[in-house]
Protein backbone atom coordinates (compact mmCIF):
# COMPACT_ATOMS: atom_id res chain seq x y z
CA UNK A 1 0.00 0.00 0.00
CA UNK A 2 2.99 2.57 1.02
CA UNK A 3 4.12 2.00 -2.80
CA UNK A 4 0.72 2.84 -4.47
CA UNK A 5 0.91 6.07 -2.36
CA UNK A 6 4.23 7.10 -3.04
CA UNK A 7 3.71 6.49 -6.40
CA UNK A 8 2.79 10.35 -6.41
CA UNK A 9 6.43 12.26 -7.60
CA UNK A 10 6.96 15.51 -6.86
CA UNK A 11 7.34 15.89 -10.51
CA UNK A 12 3.76 15.63 -10.86
CA UNK A 13 3.16 18.60 -8.72
CA UNK A 14 2.51 21.87 -10.00
CA UNK A 15 6.07 23.88 -10.44
CA UNK A 16 7.16 26.70 -7.68
CA UNK A 17 6.56 30.09 -8.17
CA UNK A 18 10.22 30.65 -8.55
CA UNK A 19 10.98 28.01 -11.27
CA UNK A 20 7.75 29.94 -13.20
CA UNK A 21 9.53 32.93 -13.16
CA UNK A 22 12.87 31.32 -14.13
CA UNK A 23 11.13 29.44 -17.45
CA UNK A 24 8.94 32.95 -18.20
CA UNK A 25 12.34 34.69 -18.38
CA UNK A 26 14.31 32.07 -20.33
CA UNK A 27 13.59 30.14 -23.52
CA UNK A 28 10.06 31.23 -23.76
CA UNK A 29 9.03 33.13 -27.30
CA UNK A 30 7.91 36.75 -26.58
CA UNK A 31 9.21 36.78 -22.93
CA UNK A 32 10.96 40.07 -22.01
CA UNK A 33 14.71 39.53 -21.07
CA UNK A 34 15.22 42.40 -18.94
CA UNK A 35 15.13 41.76 -15.20
CA UNK A 36 11.75 43.53 -13.89
CA UNK A 37 11.70 47.23 -12.02
CA UNK A 38 12.14 47.02 -8.68
CA UNK A 39 9.12 47.02 -6.43
CA UNK A 40 7.22 45.51 -3.65
CA UNK A 41 7.82 41.65 -3.52
CA UNK A 42 5.21 39.51 -4.38
CA UNK A 43 3.09 37.57 -1.79
CA UNK A 44 4.63 34.10 -1.02
CA UNK A 45 2.76 31.09 -2.56
CA UNK A 46 1.29 28.21 -1.14
CA UNK A 47 3.61 25.67 0.34
CA UNK A 48 5.19 22.82 -1.68
CA UNK A 49 4.30 19.49 0.14
CA UNK A 50 6.91 17.59 1.40
CA UNK A 51 4.76 14.36 2.96
CA UNK A 52 1.62 12.55 2.06
CA UNK A 53 0.32 15.06 5.53
CA UNK A 54 0.35 17.64 3.56
CA UNK A 55 -1.75 16.89 0.86
CA UNK A 56 -5.38 18.40 0.63
CA UNK A 57 -7.99 15.77 2.01
CA UNK A 58 -10.08 15.68 -1.03
CA UNK A 59 -6.58 14.35 -3.13
CA UNK A 60 -6.07 12.19 -0.19
CA UNK A 61 -9.77 10.59 -0.83
CA UNK A 62 -8.95 9.92 -4.56
CA UNK A 63 -5.59 8.33 -3.85
CA UNK A 64 -6.73 5.93 -0.97
CA UNK A 65 -9.77 5.32 -2.81
CA UNK A 66 -7.64 3.81 -5.62
CA UNK A 67 -5.62 1.07 -2.66
CA UNK A 68 -7.05 -2.39 -2.05
CA UNK A 69 -9.27 -2.44 0.75
CA UNK A 70 -7.57 -4.91 2.71
CA UNK A 71 -4.88 -2.04 2.68
CA UNK A 72 -6.79 0.82 4.02
CA UNK A 73 -6.82 -0.39 7.66
CA UNK A 74 -3.36 -0.23 7.93
CA UNK A 75 -3.00 3.36 6.34
CA UNK A 76 -5.83 4.14 9.08
CA UNK A 77 -3.60 3.11 11.68
CA UNK A 78 -0.88 5.51 10.50
CA UNK A 79 -2.07 8.60 12.25
CA UNK A 80 -5.29 11.00 12.88
CA UNK A 81 -5.53 12.48 9.85
CA UNK A 82 -5.65 8.86 7.70
CA UNK A 83 -8.03 7.52 9.97
CA UNK A 84 -10.52 10.50 9.87
CA UNK A 85 -10.39 10.59 5.75
CA UNK A 86 -10.70 6.97 5.71
CA UNK A 87 -14.06 7.27 7.02
CA UNK A 88 -14.92 8.87 3.70
CA UNK A 89 -17.36 6.59 2.25
CA UNK A 90 -16.81 7.53 -0.87
CA UNK A 91 -13.07 5.62 -0.82
CA UNK A 92 -15.23 2.52 0.00
CA UNK A 93 -18.20 2.84 -2.29
CA UNK A 94 -15.21 2.63 -5.02
CA UNK A 95 -13.76 -0.13 -2.88
CA UNK A 96 -17.06 -2.30 -2.99
CA UNK A 97 -17.79 -1.52 -6.91
CA UNK A 98 -13.97 -2.61 -8.29
CA UNK A 99 -13.40 -5.74 -6.27
CA UNK A 100 -16.96 -7.34 -5.79
CA UNK A 101 -18.97 -5.16 -8.70
CA UNK A 102 -21.46 -3.79 -6.23
CA UNK A 103 -22.98 -0.58 -8.52
CA UNK A 104 -26.32 0.79 -6.53
CA UNK A 105 -26.21 3.69 -4.11
CA UNK A 106 -26.95 2.89 -0.66
CA UNK A 107 -28.70 6.06 0.32
CA UNK A 108 -30.85 5.48 -3.31
CA UNK A 109 -32.15 1.66 -2.29
CA UNK A 110 -32.50 2.49 1.24
CA UNK A 111 -35.73 4.96 0.24
CA UNK A 112 -37.00 3.00 -2.66
CA UNK A 113 -35.89 -0.96 -1.35
CA UNK A 114 -33.75 -3.22 -3.23
CA UNK A 115 -35.73 -5.26 -5.57
CA UNK A 116 -32.44 -8.09 -6.48
CA UNK A 117 -35.25 -10.90 -7.70
CA UNK A 118 -38.89 -11.29 -6.84
CA UNK A 119 -38.08 -14.28 -5.96
CA UNK A 120 -37.00 -13.43 -2.71
CA UNK A 121 -37.97 -9.71 -2.45
CA UNK A 122 -41.73 -11.12 -1.79
CA UNK A 123 -40.78 -13.56 0.30
CA UNK A 124 -42.71 -13.47 3.72
CA UNK A 125 -39.85 -12.46 6.99
CA UNK A 126 -41.19 -12.86 10.05
CA UNK A 127 -39.11 -10.41 11.52
CA UNK A 128 -39.03 -7.40 9.88
CA UNK A 129 -42.28 -6.54 7.33
CA UNK A 130 -42.97 -3.78 4.90
CA UNK A 131 -46.33 -4.07 3.55
CA UNK A 132 -46.89 -7.18 1.12
CA UNK A 133 -42.49 -6.60 0.38
CA UNK A 134 -39.84 -8.37 2.35
CA UNK A 135 -37.56 -5.34 4.32
CA UNK A 136 -34.62 -6.21 3.25
CA UNK A 137 -31.88 -3.59 4.77
CA UNK A 138 -31.02 -3.14 7.98
CA UNK A 139 -32.70 -0.19 10.13
CA UNK A 140 -29.20 2.08 10.38
CA UNK A 141 -27.94 4.06 7.98
CA UNK A 142 -25.71 1.78 5.83
CA UNK A 143 -22.35 2.96 4.92
CA UNK A 144 -20.09 1.19 2.21
CA UNK A 145 -17.73 0.82 4.78
CA UNK A 146 -19.46 -1.49 6.96
CA UNK A 147 -21.02 -3.28 3.88
CA UNK A 148 -17.19 -4.10 2.68
CA UNK A 149 -15.53 -4.96 5.98
CA UNK A 150 -18.37 -6.62 7.59
CA UNK A 151 -20.13 -8.51 4.72
CA UNK A 152 -18.09 -8.43 1.34
CA UNK A 153 -14.20 -9.05 2.57
CA UNK A 154 -15.44 -12.03 5.24
CA UNK A 155 -16.96 -14.08 2.81
CA UNK A 156 -14.95 -13.23 -0.35
CA UNK A 157 -13.76 -16.46 -0.48
CA UNK A 158 -17.38 -18.12 -1.43
CA UNK A 159 -17.99 -15.84 -4.11
CA UNK A 160 -18.06 -18.07 -7.35
CA UNK A 161 -19.07 -21.23 -8.85
CA UNK A 162 -19.65 -24.53 -6.46
CA UNK A 163 -21.01 -27.80 -6.84
CA UNK A 164 -22.67 -29.18 -3.73
CA UNK A 165 -22.00 -32.49 -2.48
CA UNK A 166 -25.25 -34.36 -2.87
CA UNK A 167 -23.81 -38.15 -3.48
CA UNK A 168 -24.90 -38.81 -6.92
CA UNK A 169 -26.74 -35.89 -7.92
CA UNK A 170 -24.34 -33.04 -7.76
CA UNK A 171 -25.81 -29.52 -8.57
CA UNK A 172 -24.83 -26.00 -9.50
CA UNK A 173 -24.76 -23.11 -6.99
CA UNK A 174 -23.78 -19.31 -7.84
CA UNK A 175 -22.79 -17.44 -4.81
CA UNK A 176 -22.52 -14.07 -6.03
CA UNK A 177 -23.12 -10.23 -4.41
CA UNK A 178 -26.72 -9.05 -5.34
CA UNK A 179 -27.41 -5.77 -3.96
CA UNK A 180 -26.59 -5.26 -0.08
CA UNK A 181 -26.32 -9.18 0.00
CA UNK A 182 -24.22 -12.16 -0.70
CA UNK A 183 -27.03 -14.61 -1.95
CA UNK A 184 -26.61 -18.48 -3.32
CA UNK A 185 -27.81 -19.23 -6.09
CA UNK A 186 -28.58 -22.86 -6.49
CA UNK A 187 -29.30 -23.44 -10.87
CA UNK A 188 -31.99 -25.85 -11.70
CA UNK A 189 -32.74 -27.09 -15.18
CA UNK A 190 -36.00 -26.70 -16.85
CA UNK A 191 -38.37 -29.33 -16.68
CA UNK A 192 -37.80 -32.08 -18.23
CA UNK A 193 -37.95 -32.45 -21.66
CA UNK A 194 -37.85 -28.66 -22.57
CA UNK A 195 -34.05 -28.48 -22.84
CA UNK A 196 -34.20 -24.88 -24.70
CA UNK A 197 -36.12 -23.37 -21.50
CA UNK A 198 -34.13 -20.64 -19.63
CA UNK A 199 -32.78 -22.40 -16.16
CA UNK A 200 -34.57 -21.73 -13.13
CA UNK A 201 -32.72 -20.56 -10.22
CA UNK A 202 -33.77 -20.39 -6.38
CA UNK A 203 -31.72 -18.76 -3.06
CA UNK A 204 -30.61 -21.06 -0.96
CA UNK A 205 -29.03 -18.81 1.31
CA UNK A 206 -28.47 -15.35 2.01
CA UNK A 207 -25.62 -13.03 4.15
CA UNK A 208 -26.59 -9.27 5.10
CA UNK A 209 -25.75 -6.90 7.71
CA UNK A 210 -28.81 -6.41 10.16
CA UNK A 211 -26.73 -4.58 12.97
CA UNK A 212 -23.63 -2.78 12.37
CA UNK A 213 -20.52 -4.23 11.47
CA UNK A 214 -22.17 -7.92 11.87
CA UNK A 215 -23.14 -10.34 9.30
CA UNK A 216 -25.88 -12.36 9.40
CA UNK A 217 -26.74 -15.96 7.51
CA UNK A 218 -30.11 -17.01 6.89
CA UNK A 219 -31.18 -20.23 5.12
CA UNK A 220 -33.61 -19.67 2.33
CA UNK A 221 -35.00 -23.35 1.99
CA UNK A 222 -38.27 -24.67 2.61
CA UNK A 223 -41.69 -22.59 2.28
CA UNK A 224 -41.99 -20.66 5.59
CA UNK A 225 -39.98 -18.18 4.77
CA UNK A 226 -35.78 -16.89 5.52
CA UNK A 227 -34.46 -17.93 9.10
CA UNK A 228 -31.53 -18.30 10.89
CA UNK A 229 -28.55 -20.45 9.17
CA UNK A 230 -24.63 -20.82 9.43
CA UNK A 231 -21.66 -20.80 7.25
CA UNK A 232 -18.63 -22.49 7.36
CA UNK A 233 -15.42 -21.69 5.37
CA UNK A 234 -13.66 -24.80 5.89
CA UNK A 235 -10.89 -23.94 3.23
CA UNK A 236 -10.49 -21.37 0.12
CA UNK A 237 -12.11 -24.23 -2.01
CA UNK A 238 -14.13 -25.50 0.41
CA UNK A 239 -17.20 -24.55 2.71
CA UNK A 240 -20.45 -25.38 4.29
CA UNK A 241 -24.00 -24.40 5.41
CA UNK A 242 -26.47 -25.53 8.02
CA UNK A 243 -29.69 -24.28 8.56
CA UNK A 244 -30.52 -23.85 12.55
CA UNK A 245 -33.96 -23.92 12.60
CA UNK A 246 -35.20 -26.84 10.47
CA UNK A 247 -38.79 -26.76 11.22
CA UNK A 248 -38.95 -24.04 8.33
CA UNK A 249 -38.64 -26.92 6.12
CA UNK A 250 -41.46 -29.04 7.34
CA UNK A 251 -45.02 -28.67 5.54
CA UNK A 252 -48.01 -29.03 7.74
CA UNK A 253 -49.03 -31.98 5.54
CA UNK A 254 -45.95 -34.01 6.28
CA UNK A 255 -43.56 -35.89 4.13
CA UNK A 256 -46.48 -36.72 1.59
CA UNK A 257 -47.47 -32.83 0.87
CA UNK A 258 -43.55 -32.09 0.92
CA UNK A 259 -43.11 -34.63 -1.81
CA UNK A 260 -45.99 -33.38 -4.20
CA UNK A 261 -44.59 -29.83 -3.85
CA UNK A 262 -41.30 -31.08 -4.29
CA UNK A 263 -42.69 -32.98 -7.57
CA UNK A 264 -44.25 -29.76 -8.66
CA UNK A 265 -41.26 -27.53 -8.56
CA UNK A 266 -38.99 -30.32 -9.52
CA UNK A 267 -40.24 -31.43 -12.46
CA UNK A 268 -43.47 -30.05 -13.13
CA UNK A 269 -45.51 -31.99 -12.93
CA UNK A 270 -47.84 -34.35 -10.47
CA UNK A 271 -47.21 -38.20 -9.51
CA UNK A 272 -49.98 -39.14 -11.34
CA UNK A 273 -49.23 -37.43 -14.76
CA UNK A 274 -45.74 -39.90 -14.70
CA UNK A 275 -47.27 -43.58 -15.83
CA UNK A 276 -43.97 -45.27 -16.19
CA UNK A 277 -43.02 -47.46 -13.53
CA UNK A 278 -39.26 -47.16 -13.44
CA UNK A 279 -39.18 -43.25 -13.86
CA UNK A 280 -41.40 -42.69 -10.48
CA UNK A 281 -38.90 -45.10 -8.34
CA UNK A 282 -36.28 -42.91 -9.86
CA UNK A 283 -38.59 -39.14 -8.75
CA UNK A 284 -39.04 -40.95 -5.40
CA UNK A 285 -35.50 -42.38 -4.61
CA UNK A 286 -33.87 -38.85 -6.12
CA UNK A 287 -36.60 -37.33 -3.30
CA UNK A 288 -35.78 -39.23 -0.39
CA UNK A 289 -31.94 -38.84 -0.62
CA UNK A 290 -31.69 -34.96 -1.77
CA UNK A 291 -34.34 -34.39 1.22
CA UNK A 292 -31.25 -35.99 3.56
CA UNK A 293 -29.05 -32.70 2.99
CA UNK A 294 -31.98 -30.01 3.32
CA UNK A 295 -30.07 -28.97 6.78
CA UNK A 296 -26.50 -29.59 6.05
CA UNK A 297 -24.45 -29.22 2.73
CA UNK A 298 -21.04 -28.99 1.95
CA UNK A 299 -19.60 -27.28 -1.69
CA UNK A 300 -16.70 -27.32 -3.35
CA UNK A 301 -15.55 -24.95 -5.87
CA UNK A 302 -15.62 -25.96 -9.69
CA UNK A 303 -14.64 -23.31 -12.50
CA UNK A 304 -15.69 -22.54 -16.11
CA UNK A 305 -13.74 -23.89 -18.74
CA UNK A 306 -11.04 -21.87 -20.76
CA UNK A 307 -11.96 -20.70 -24.19
CA UNK A 308 -9.62 -20.32 -26.90
CA UNK A 309 -10.44 -18.93 -30.80
CA UNK A 310 -10.12 -22.15 -32.34
CA UNK A 311 -12.50 -24.46 -30.26
CA UNK A 312 -15.15 -25.38 -32.76
CA UNK A 313 -17.80 -24.05 -30.37
CA UNK A 314 -17.34 -22.19 -27.33
CA UNK A 315 -16.65 -24.37 -23.89
CA UNK A 316 -19.31 -24.00 -21.58
CA UNK A 317 -22.44 -25.07 -19.11
CA UNK A 318 -25.43 -27.17 -20.81
CA UNK A 319 -28.45 -28.49 -20.03
CA UNK A 320 -29.14 -31.94 -22.00
CA UNK A 321 -31.67 -34.71 -21.81
CA UNK A 322 -30.97 -38.20 -19.95
CA UNK A 323 -34.00 -40.18 -20.93
CA UNK A 324 -35.91 -41.41 -17.17
CA UNK A 325 -33.82 -39.22 -15.32
CA UNK A 326 -34.75 -35.98 -16.54
CA UNK A 327 -32.59 -32.90 -17.37
CA UNK A 328 -28.84 -32.68 -16.25
CA UNK A 329 -26.56 -30.42 -16.65
CA UNK A 330 -22.39 -30.71 -18.27
CA UNK A 331 -19.62 -29.22 -18.87
CA UNK A 332 -18.33 -29.07 -22.32
CA UNK A 333 -14.12 -28.00 -21.97
CA UNK A 334 -11.76 -28.66 -24.86
CA UNK A 335 -8.41 -30.31 -24.69
CA UNK A 336 -6.16 -30.35 -27.39
CA UNK A 337 -7.91 -32.58 -30.27
CA UNK A 338 -10.39 -33.74 -27.34
CA UNK A 339 -13.69 -32.72 -26.62
CA UNK A 340 -14.76 -33.75 -22.78
CA UNK A 341 -18.35 -32.91 -21.14
CA UNK A 342 -18.84 -33.40 -17.91
CA UNK A 343 -21.34 -34.13 -15.53
CA UNK A 344 -22.09 -31.00 -13.34
CA UNK A 345 -25.49 -32.87 -11.74
CA UNK A 346 -25.81 -36.52 -12.41
CA UNK A 347 -28.19 -39.39 -11.31
CA UNK A 348 -27.82 -42.98 -9.60
CA UNK A 349 -26.43 -44.73 -12.70
CA UNK A 350 -23.47 -42.10 -14.23
CA UNK A 351 -23.28 -39.59 -10.91
CA UNK A 352 -21.76 -36.03 -10.93
CA UNK A 353 -18.06 -35.37 -11.50
CA UNK A 354 -17.93 -38.04 -14.17
CA UNK A 355 -16.77 -37.83 -17.96
CA UNK A 356 -20.08 -38.50 -19.49
CA UNK A 357 -19.19 -37.73 -23.39
CA UNK A 358 -15.54 -37.81 -24.83
CA UNK A 359 -15.16 -36.68 -28.49
CA UNK A 360 -12.30 -36.91 -30.89
CA UNK A 361 -12.22 -34.12 -33.58
CA UNK A 362 -9.45 -35.58 -35.79
CA UNK A 363 -12.12 -38.45 -36.30
CA UNK A 364 -14.70 -36.41 -38.34
CA UNK A 365 -17.49 -38.39 -39.74
CA UNK A 366 -19.04 -37.47 -43.20
CA UNK A 367 -23.39 -38.34 -43.05
CA UNK A 368 -24.93 -40.19 -45.72
CA UNK A 369 -27.63 -38.32 -47.87
CA UNK A 370 -30.93 -37.81 -45.69
CA UNK A 371 -32.30 -40.80 -47.11
CA UNK A 372 -29.93 -43.34 -45.75
CA UNK A 373 -28.91 -41.57 -42.86
CA UNK A 374 -32.74 -42.49 -41.92
CA UNK A 375 -31.50 -46.09 -41.33
CA UNK A 376 -30.53 -46.68 -38.56
CA UNK A 377 -28.21 -49.67 -39.70
CA UNK A 378 -26.35 -47.53 -42.13
CA UNK A 379 -25.08 -45.11 -39.70
CA UNK A 380 -24.56 -47.53 -36.61
CA UNK A 381 -21.71 -49.10 -39.52
CA UNK A 382 -20.02 -45.91 -39.81
CA UNK A 383 -19.35 -44.87 -36.68
CA UNK A 384 -18.62 -49.05 -35.43
CA UNK A 385 -15.96 -48.84 -38.21
CA UNK A 386 -14.33 -46.22 -36.76
CA UNK A 387 -14.56 -47.40 -33.43
CA UNK A 388 -12.97 -50.52 -34.55
CA UNK A 389 -9.91 -48.63 -36.20
CA UNK A 390 -9.52 -46.58 -32.87
CA UNK A 391 -9.18 -49.60 -31.11
CA UNK A 392 -6.45 -51.03 -33.28
CA UNK A 393 -4.84 -48.20 -32.93
CA UNK A 394 -4.78 -48.04 -29.28
CA UNK A 395 -3.58 -51.88 -29.49
CA UNK A 396 -0.85 -50.98 -31.87
CA UNK A 397 0.51 -47.97 -29.81
CA UNK A 398 0.03 -50.77 -26.43
CA UNK A 399 2.17 -52.75 -28.23
CA UNK A 400 4.76 -50.95 -29.22
CA UNK A 401 4.83 -49.58 -25.79
CA UNK A 402 5.12 -52.64 -24.12
CA UNK A 403 8.11 -53.66 -26.13
CA UNK A 404 11.99 -51.89 -26.08
CA UNK A 405 13.15 -49.22 -27.90
CA UNK A 406 15.86 -51.51 -29.64
CA UNK A 407 13.41 -53.99 -31.07
CA UNK A 408 10.77 -51.36 -32.78
CA UNK A 409 11.97 -52.36 -36.24
CA UNK A 410 11.59 -55.59 -36.12
CA UNK A 411 7.61 -55.50 -34.51
CA UNK A 412 5.07 -55.74 -36.66
CA UNK A 413 1.24 -54.04 -35.69
CA UNK A 414 -0.87 -56.35 -33.94
CA UNK A 415 -3.71 -54.87 -35.63
CA UNK A 416 -4.42 -52.59 -38.94
CA UNK A 417 -7.35 -50.79 -40.70
CA UNK A 418 -8.13 -53.81 -42.85
CA UNK A 419 -8.46 -55.84 -40.27
CA UNK A 420 -12.11 -54.17 -39.38
CA UNK A 421 -13.19 -54.16 -42.77
CA UNK A 422 -16.86 -55.07 -42.80
CA UNK A 423 -17.85 -58.00 -45.18
CA UNK A 424 -20.13 -56.51 -47.33
CA UNK A 425 -17.03 -54.41 -49.01
CA UNK A 426 -17.39 -50.95 -47.32
CA UNK A 427 -14.38 -48.61 -47.09
CA UNK A 428 -12.74 -47.66 -43.97
CA UNK A 429 -11.99 -43.98 -45.40
CA UNK A 430 -14.34 -42.73 -47.09
CA UNK A 431 -17.76 -42.41 -45.24
CA UNK A 432 -15.77 -41.62 -41.81
CA UNK A 433 -14.27 -38.53 -43.69
CA UNK A 434 -10.95 -39.68 -42.17
CA UNK A 435 -8.81 -38.73 -44.93
CA UNK A 436 -10.76 -36.38 -46.72
CA UNK A 437 -11.95 -34.26 -44.19
CA UNK A 438 -8.96 -34.09 -42.14
CA UNK A 439 -5.66 -31.44 -42.49
CA UNK A 440 -2.16 -32.02 -42.55
CA UNK A 441 -1.77 -31.03 -39.41
CA UNK A 442 -4.47 -33.62 -38.31
CA UNK A 443 -6.85 -30.94 -36.59
CA UNK A 444 -10.38 -31.49 -38.90
CA UNK A 445 -11.04 -29.33 -41.52
CA UNK A 446 -13.36 -26.32 -41.17
CA UNK A 447 -17.07 -27.63 -41.26
CA UNK A 448 -19.57 -27.44 -43.81
CA UNK A 449 -22.19 -25.18 -42.68
CA UNK A 450 -26.12 -26.24 -43.70
CA UNK A 451 -25.34 -30.37 -43.30
CA UNK A 452 -28.88 -32.01 -43.34
CA UNK A 453 -29.90 -33.89 -40.67
CA UNK A 454 -32.12 -36.08 -39.32
CA UNK A 455 -32.51 -38.88 -36.36
CA UNK A 456 -32.75 -42.30 -37.88
CA UNK A 457 -35.61 -44.17 -37.80
CA UNK A 458 -35.97 -46.39 -33.46
CA UNK A 459 -33.80 -43.77 -31.80
CA UNK A 460 -35.61 -42.62 -29.04
CA UNK A 461 -35.39 -38.60 -28.55
CA UNK A 462 -37.12 -37.05 -24.71
CA UNK A 463 -37.15 -33.91 -27.10
CA UNK A 464 -38.33 -34.08 -31.09
CA UNK A 465 -37.61 -30.71 -30.80
CA UNK A 466 -34.17 -30.94 -32.25
CA UNK A 467 -32.00 -28.45 -35.29
CA UNK A 468 -32.69 -30.18 -38.80
CA UNK A 469 -29.02 -28.82 -39.90
CA UNK A 470 -25.82 -29.56 -38.65
CA UNK A 471 -21.99 -28.30 -38.91
CA UNK A 472 -19.92 -30.97 -38.15
CA UNK A 473 -20.26 -34.92 -36.66
CA UNK A 474 -17.73 -36.77 -34.66
CA UNK A 475 -16.75 -39.87 -33.48
CA UNK A 476 -17.15 -40.04 -29.59
CA UNK A 477 -17.96 -42.41 -26.75
CA UNK A 478 -20.50 -42.12 -23.94
CA UNK A 479 -20.40 -44.04 -20.45
CA UNK A 480 -22.95 -46.07 -19.05
CA UNK A 481 -23.47 -47.95 -15.69
CA UNK A 482 -26.25 -50.29 -13.70
CA UNK A 483 -27.72 -48.49 -10.87
CA UNK A 484 -24.92 -47.17 -8.55
CA UNK A 485 -22.21 -46.86 -11.28
CA UNK A 486 -21.71 -50.26 -11.33
CA UNK A 487 -20.30 -52.09 -14.51
CA UNK A 488 -19.17 -48.92 -16.40
CA UNK A 489 -18.11 -48.58 -20.10
CA UNK A 490 -17.49 -46.75 -22.67
CA UNK A 491 -19.71 -46.85 -25.79
CA UNK A 492 -19.48 -45.70 -29.23
CA UNK A 493 -21.84 -42.95 -30.78
CA UNK A 494 -21.70 -40.06 -32.95
CA UNK A 495 -21.46 -36.62 -31.79
CA UNK A 496 -23.81 -33.42 -33.45
CA UNK A 497 -22.17 -30.00 -33.50
CA UNK A 498 -25.62 -28.19 -34.57
CA UNK A 499 -24.23 -24.76 -33.70
CA UNK A 500 -22.92 -22.34 -31.03
CA UNK A 501 -26.02 -22.82 -28.69
CA UNK A 502 -26.53 -26.46 -29.15
CA UNK A 503 -25.09 -29.88 -29.94
CA UNK A 504 -26.54 -33.46 -29.80
CA UNK A 505 -25.09 -37.17 -28.93
CA UNK A 506 -26.06 -40.63 -31.00
CA UNK A 507 -26.08 -43.63 -28.34
CA UNK A 508 -25.67 -46.51 -30.48
CA UNK A 509 -25.75 -48.94 -27.63
CA UNK A 510 -28.78 -47.40 -26.34
CA UNK A 511 -30.30 -46.44 -29.60
CA UNK A 512 -31.33 -43.00 -27.90
CA UNK A 513 -30.37 -39.23 -28.62
CA UNK A 514 -29.93 -37.04 -25.96
CA UNK A 515 -30.07 -32.80 -27.03
CA UNK A 516 -27.88 -30.15 -25.07
CA UNK A 517 -28.71 -26.51 -25.13
CA UNK A 518 -26.33 -23.84 -24.01
CA UNK A 519 -26.69 -22.24 -20.16
CA UNK A 520 -27.10 -18.49 -21.19
CA UNK A 521 -26.99 -17.30 -17.71
CA UNK A 522 -23.79 -14.63 -16.75
CA UNK A 523 -22.54 -16.91 -13.46
CA UNK A 524 -20.34 -14.16 -11.86
CA UNK A 525 -16.79 -15.02 -10.41
CA UNK A 526 -16.78 -18.83 -11.86
CA UNK A 527 -13.63 -18.06 -14.08
CA UNK A 528 -10.00 -20.13 -13.28
CA UNK A 529 -7.34 -18.29 -12.49
CA UNK A 530 -4.99 -20.72 -14.63
CA UNK A 531 -5.53 -23.45 -16.79
CA UNK A 532 -3.78 -26.10 -14.62
CA UNK A 533 -6.30 -25.22 -11.71
CA UNK A 534 -9.21 -25.89 -14.34
CA UNK A 535 -7.42 -29.35 -15.07
CA UNK A 536 -6.90 -30.10 -11.66
CA UNK A 537 -10.72 -29.05 -10.81
CA UNK A 538 -11.81 -32.27 -13.63
CA UNK A 539 -9.81 -34.71 -11.96
CA UNK A 540 -11.05 -33.87 -8.08
CA UNK A 541 -14.44 -34.07 -9.60
CA UNK A 542 -14.58 -37.21 -10.55
CA UNK A 543 -12.84 -38.88 -7.11
CA UNK A 544 -15.60 -36.59 -5.65
CA UNK A 545 -18.78 -38.78 -6.65
CA UNK A 546 -16.80 -41.79 -7.25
Amino acid sequence: AGDDVMALRPSALPPAPAAMERRMAVGVPGASSTPPAPGPAPAPGPARPRSLLDLPPELLVEIFSFLPGVSLPNIAAACRKFQQILNTDTIWRRRCRQEYGVTENLRRLEMVGVACRDLYIKRINPRVKSGRFVKLLPDYESKNRDVYTGLLHPYRNILGLWQPDIGPYGGLLNVVVDGLFIIGWMYLPPHDPRVNDAMRCKPLFRIHLWEKNKAEVECMYGHKGSHKGDIQIVKKDEFSTKCNQTDFHRMAGGRQEEFRTWLAEEWGRTLEDIFHEHMQELILMKFIYTSQYDNCLTYRRIYLPPFSPEDLIAPGLFKGTYGSHGLEIVMLSFHGTQIKVTKITGDPNVPAGQLTLHIDVTRPVQLPDIEHLRSFDKLSRIVLEIHQQVQCDQQNQEHWHENPRSDMDSLQPTCNGDHGAKADGMSTKPETGGAEGATAGGLPAPPVPGQPFVLPVGVMARNEVYPRKCRACFYGTGLIAGHGFTSPERTPGLFVLFDERCFGFIWLDLKSFSLYSRIEDSLRSAQAPFTEAFELMLKSMQSWTS
